[in-house]
């Protein structure tokens, strides 16, 4: 193997003809996906009606990106390096598809886009054009794990796919207008999670081609001096190749990306076999050249390469204009096409030649879809871990206490393919007992004191960082390349990563529904604890259960929402979502100490129903009830119950049915959901004419819009989180948002027809329960004993 002692030397003449002869086969390829509908070799002189009638794509990008990518190629042959490639520019697709497309994988997975002039025709119209792809690099463009819809997580989903990889390299090409984002700049850090023995390597290439859409970039006006120092406070090593002359950068970037992979290859050399996993100072790329480099220099006298109107479309109106129509026909034969592509339309073989071959092609790699290379995760069995109930709602108990300790568990038979990840709350997430398998990852300094209840160690697997965007990038990365994890995250703000959510769920969906040959990847599991209900010294800011809302805009097809009621419930719906896969799964359990209902196989059937009646919990004997009280939720569950127990001693002929629900999905009809309810089903839980009071965790207006259809939905009344509180009890809380037992036992009087004229006393006690409840914890600074400590059946 070579070493970086050794003198690089600069590429033949025959190795930099070939190469910058390949470049400008891929720069042909991405400008005629922007412009072209028809004359895809330029076989006849460019008319109109040759040209798209929408232009839509950017090119500012694409030379660049693929000037990094032929370079990869060369290394990869030379080397037989296993490449992953990242492209982090928005809009880069044309510069992927291009290089997919002339390394032949494009056509082995689309055979309708054959290599030859006719299958370069729908190459070139599919583009950007109704019925066929997107400029983003989707989850229908292979090779690629990152669409870049959103900006800002290249890096991190680039550290996530190099985390258990040791022999994987990944080359993430980072924009510079995405190098202005808050998610990338924090994910830099990511060197100081990489474990040299254990782990791939990431190299980060900057993009400098210092423009956005209509705007310089920061990082592109920054002096030299200034932009080496960042990277080097980053904990780079960083190298530059800046210029603008072809030939010159192919010299310059072929020596400087070998030294780079070089370096890399040392530096794990070195940890694997002396044990040394002192954090190194890994390498990092500078390519600084002109934004649309190789494109028209001016149009209409306006300058376009080296400026931000290279950004998208350099040439507007070709169809409309004869200048313009001229200008473009000029750029494109400027690349020599028929030198490149034979008779048929086809790659000369010399150019082929500098493709590497089968899943070396950085196009074909199978870490690029990761459901391939998916294997099972080893699961003891949850049951070994349950609660003991001897009678419902008698003990109390931490769920993500207990939770813990099946996780470590498998930590403990996963220790190649499973991570735990949170942004610096494992431990108060009361999630300390994983650390029994493995450590918090820390490669950065380290203090005496440290030893004592750290729990940091360089082989740790629980990631923590205080920045929830880099924590489910790296996860997105880890399980795109078909690893598994479990993420957990405070309620208030798992907000950070919404939009992060939505890009991976579409993705997801995309790749379920309609990307045939992409395999099913591991899900992602996002624990969401320290609930709005316990809220007790963080206040208002900490009081926001609306995530909920934006899962539930996603298709049923790949999230689900599942609220356990205790700990029972969460160990089976956590094993159940650690299976799964291509889905979201949100779980929603509280850290606090709560009641625990159902014994374990009770907890695992009620689970799998997703929905059900509570027998033990209802009076309705199996009859038509007076008022149906159902709840979601920890908190929900308790006040719910607590209500009934309160109404059966005042109303002791009352019929009530108590209905719990885990997955919330389960609301849906089965028409919208395969696994709601038909109305058959919903009708003969929640009757059809009798009220139902709903006791919800989150905003009472998801339940009505998961439940809008049902034919009982007017009698439908939810009582949820209503933006009221600050510094409370938990009881207290409950009041401000008409949660708590005292509310609903209240809103049933007020619901059946029959109590209405002998429920008055009842109200009139509730009333003073409440008052009083308010006036003691503004007294005494927590909850009466018998609420603090309340037991069914009250």
């Amino acid at each position: 193997m070579a070493t970086t002692s050794e003198v690089l030397t600069p590429l033949s003449h025959e190795d930099l003809r070939k190469m910058d002869a390949y470049w400008r086969a891929c720069n042909y390829l991405s400008a005629g996906m922007i412009y072209l509908r028809a004359n895809a070799l330029l076989r006849e002189p460019l008319k109109p009606e040759h040209i798209k009638n929408r232009l839509l794509g950017h090119w500012g990008s694409d030379p660049g990106q693929s000037f990094i990518w032929i370079h990869l190629n060369r290394l990869i042959k030379k080397y037989d390096v296993d490449i992953l490639y990242i492209s982090g520019p928005g809009h880069g697709a044309p510069a992927m598809l291009a290089n997919c497309y002339l390394e032949g994988h494009y056509s082995e997975i689309y055979p309708d886009k054959d290599r030859d002039e006719a299958g370069m025709l729908k190459f070139f119209r599919q583009f950007s054009f109704p019925g066929g792809i997107g400029s983003h690099c989707t989850p229908e463009t292979p090779g690629s794990i990152h669409e870049g819809g959103e900006l800002g997580y290249s890096i991190s989903h680039a550290y996530g796919a190099a985390f258990d990889n040791p022999d994987l390299i990944v080359t993430v090409a980072v924009g510079d207008g995405e190098a202005e984002t808050g998610p990338l700049a924090t994910s830099w850090h990511s060197n100081k999670f990489l474990n040299p023995i254990r782990d791939g390597a990431v190299l980060p290439v900057l993009h400098l081609n210092g423009y956005k859409i209509a705007n310089p970039t920061i990082l592109g006006r920054i002096p030299h001096q200034e932009l080496e120092a960042l990277f080097i406070g980053y904990g780079h090593k960083p190298y530059f190749v800046e210029g603008n002359d072809p030939l010159t950068m192919h010299q310059e970037m072929a020596s400087t990306l070998e030294q780079c992979i070089l370096e890399i290859r040392s530096l794990q050399h070195h940890a694997r076999s002396t044990g040394d996993t002192t954090r190194p100072r890994w390498p990092m790329l500078v390519l600084r050249s002109p934004k649309g480099w190789t494109g028209p220099k001016e149009v209409n006298g306006h300058k376009v390469e080296d400026f931000w109107r290279a950004h998208q479309v350099p040439v507007l109106d070709p169809a409309t204009n004869k200048q313009s129509l001229k200008v473009l026909e000029n750029w494109m034969r400027s690349y020599k096409p028929e030198e490149l592509f034979d008779a048929n339309g086809t790659l000369i073989p010399e150019l082929q030649e500098l493709a590497p071959s089968g899943t070396r092609r950085i196009s074909a790699n199978p870490h690029a879809n990761g459901g391939l290379l998916r294997k099972e995760l080893d699961l003891s069995d949850f049951r070994n871990y349950a609660v003991k109930v001897n009678a419902a709602g008698a003990v109390y108990a931490s769920p993500t206490e207990v939770l813990a300790h099946f996780l470590a568990e498998v930590m403990r038979r996963n220790m190649n393919s499973f991570r735990v990840f949170g942004p610096d709350e494992t431990a108060s997430n009361r999630l300390t007992a994983i650390y029994a398998a493995s450590k918090k990852t820390w490669l950065a300094e380290y203090k005496q004191e440290d030893a004592d209840g750290g729990e940091l160690d360089v082989s740790g697997r629980v990631m923590e960082m205080l920045s929830e965007h880099t924590l489910e990038g790296w996860f997105e990365g880890y399980t795109l390349t078909g690893r598994h994890g479990f993420l957990s995250t405070y309620e208030a703000f798992v907000h950070v990563i919404d939009s992060m959510f939505n890009q991976h769920a579409k993705w997801l969906e995309k790749s379920k529904k309609e990307v045939d040959w992409r395999a099913p990847v591991p899900s992602i599991n996002i624990l969401i604890t320290s609930l709005v209900w316990r809220q007790d010294h963080n206040g208002f800011t900490h009081q926001d259960p609306g995530f909920l809302d934006v899962v539930t805009n996603k298709s049923a097809d790949v999230v689900r929402i599942y609220l356990p009621p205790d700990a029972n419930c969460l160990l089976s719906v956590t094993d159940h979502c650690l299976r799964s896969r291509d889905y979201i799964n949100v779980i929603v359990a509280d850290k606090q100490d709560h009641l625990q209902y159902l014994g374990m196989e009770d907890a695992v059937t009620h689970c799998t129903k997703g929905i059900g009646i509570w027998d033990w919990a209802s009076t309705d004997d199996c009859k038509e009830p007076d008022v149906v009280m159902a709840c979601a939720g920890d908190i929900a569950t308790m006040e719910a119950l607590a209500a009934v127990a309160i109404l059966k001693k005042h109303f002791s002929d009352l019929k009530i049915r108590f209905i719990n629900v885990v997955d919330l999905f389960r609301l849906m009809p089965a028409t919208e959901h395969p696994h709601g309810l038909s109305d058959r089903d919903f009708d003969s839980l929640f009757t059809i004419d009798k009220p139902v009071i709903f006791n919800f965790h989150s905003y009472p207006s998801l339940i009505h819009k998961l439940s809008y259809r049902r034919r009982n939905h007017d009698n439908i009344h939810v009582r949820g989180y209503k933006e009221k509180g600050n510094i409370n009890t938990p009881l207290e809380l409950a009041i401000l948002n008409q949660v708590d037992r005292f509310n609903l036992a209240i809103d049933a009087i007020d619901r059946v027809p029959r109590l209405s004229s002998i429920g008055a006393h009842a109200k009139e006690w509730l009333k003073d329960q409440i008052i009083d409840s308010i006036n003691y914890a503004h007294a005494e600074g927590i909850d009466k004993e018998e609420i603090r400590n309340w037991k069914w059946p009250g």
